[in-house]
């Protein structure tokens, strides 16, 4: 088994479904305001996507547990284009949230399903590269998604960013039904019963790990979250022009974007808590330093030091819930997991809005640099530092014969 084997099915779909997603993202700003938002009401549609996440994590489970990743995945992108072409059509903000929600459902489909197949597929000498591999690629599309919704915004107005997603879906659901996945071997003996899967077992059974390095993921993912809040937040308050905050904001984005394969390299050889608690303490540390850059030099050297922390962390948390998620109950357990990681993601700028507003700006991004090192130190006394054994088909590969 090789990364290259399960590309095609397993990284080709998700970067493709990632342009459209890029591609709509800075234009739902715009449509909201349109359609007679203001502006606070235009940012809560663009966190009704991240609800529509959270709120899907545990159904978006049970239906891959039951109907399987493809066929479900499919299903999402065709309810996908249908909320695509909502947006498209919509008079009233109320419908276009909507729309806007249940895109966001669907993308919490596509991520938990791409995450049970390389769980089910890959060995684990290999998952942590195989989850970085598949959060790089996402965030590839995302990074080059905007570029391609700009071109079509220019040539035909607002609605050719959300014609790029549609298109984009289609793709990538076709490539789904041409490209097979491969065969996924039962972790149970020949003939034994399916374990029960509700999410009611699931949460009981894992209850200890939920509270531990559940948490953990929280803090990580709210770390991630106020990352991109916080430094476009900290060039406003130097004054800096948008063109300048956004260049700054690229050059961060890119250095975390070449980081992701060597970041699951070294959890694969070494174990996870040798990024787990390094990327965090470079996160938390750029937090705590970022109030006291006084111009766009000092931002741009601290933003980079926050893309090499955010790049270290690159397919951690799926490579946590794939070691931890239990054999036969994995797409149920990855629902819950993916709450922790989505809840955090929506945490994170409302704990620095909460703090700022009864202090300051510096003071509420430093006070989430203190949580990220504290995450940190989290994560690494939670990890386990057991090795899976290996299955048979890695001993094969052990022996030297073909697997």
């Amino acid at each position: 088994m090789t990364l290259r084997a399960i590309a095609p099915a397993a990284f080709v779909p998700p970067a493709v479904f990632a342009v459209g997603q890029g591609a709509i993202a800075p234009v739902i700003v715009i449509s909201a305001t349109e359609l007679g938002a203001s502006p606070a009401m235009a940012a809560l549609v663009v966190a009704s996507a991240g609800l529509g996440q959270i709120v899907a994590d545990i159904p978006a489970g049970s239906l891959v547990h039951r109907f399987g990743e493809r066929p479900t995945m499919i299903g999402a992108a065709l309810l996908t284009v249908l909320a695509l072409v909502g947006c498209i059509v919509a008079h009233h903000i109320a419908l276009f949230t909507a729309a806007i929600f249940v895109t966001g459902m669907c993308t919490a489909v596509w991520l938990l399903a791409r995450q049970a197949y390389v769980t089910e597929v890959v060995p684990y000498r290999l998952r942590a590269r195989a989850m970085s591999t598949l959060g790089g690629v996402f965030r590839i599309g995302l990074f080059v998604g905007p570029f391609i919704g700009s071109a079509m915004v220019h040539w035909v107005g607002l609605w050719g960013a959300y014609a790029v997603h549609i298109v984009a879906a289609l793709i990538a659901a076709g490539i789904l039904l041409v490209v097979g996945d491969l065969d996924i071997e039962s972790d149970a003996p020949p003939g034994a019963a399916q374990p029960r899967a509700s999410f009611g077992a699931v949460l009981r059974e894992q209850r200890s790990v939920f509270a531990t390095l559940g948490v953990g993921v929280l803090t990580v993912s709210a770390i991630r979250a106020v990352r991109q809040v916080a430094l476009p937040l900290w060039g406003q308050e130097l004054g800096l022009s948008a063109s300048a905050i956004s260049l700054i904001f690229g050059i961060s984005g890119a250095v975390d974007m070449v980081l992701f394969y060597p970041a699951g390299k070294v959890m694969d050889r070494f174990g996870r808590m040798w990024v787990a608690i390094p990327s965090m303490a470079v996160l938390g540390l750029s937090l705590i330093l970022l109030p006291l850059a006084g111009d766009a030099a000092w931002l741009m050297v601290i933003g980079v030091i926050m893309g090499i922390g955010n790049g270290m962390s690159a397919g951690l948390v799926m490579t946590l819930g794939a070691d931890l998620a239990p054999p036969g109950r994995r797409p149920v357990f990855l629902g819950i997991w993916r709450v922790f990681s989505d809840g955090g993601n929506a945490a994170g700028p409302f704990v620095i809005a909460g703090v700022t507003a009864v202090a300051t700006l510096g003071l509420g991004i430093a006070s989430m640099g203190v949580v990220g090192v504290l995450g940190g130190a989290w994560l690494g006394f939670w990890i386990p530092r057991r090795v899976p054994p290996p299955t048979q088909q890695e001993k094969v590969v052990a022996d030297g014969r073909p697997a």
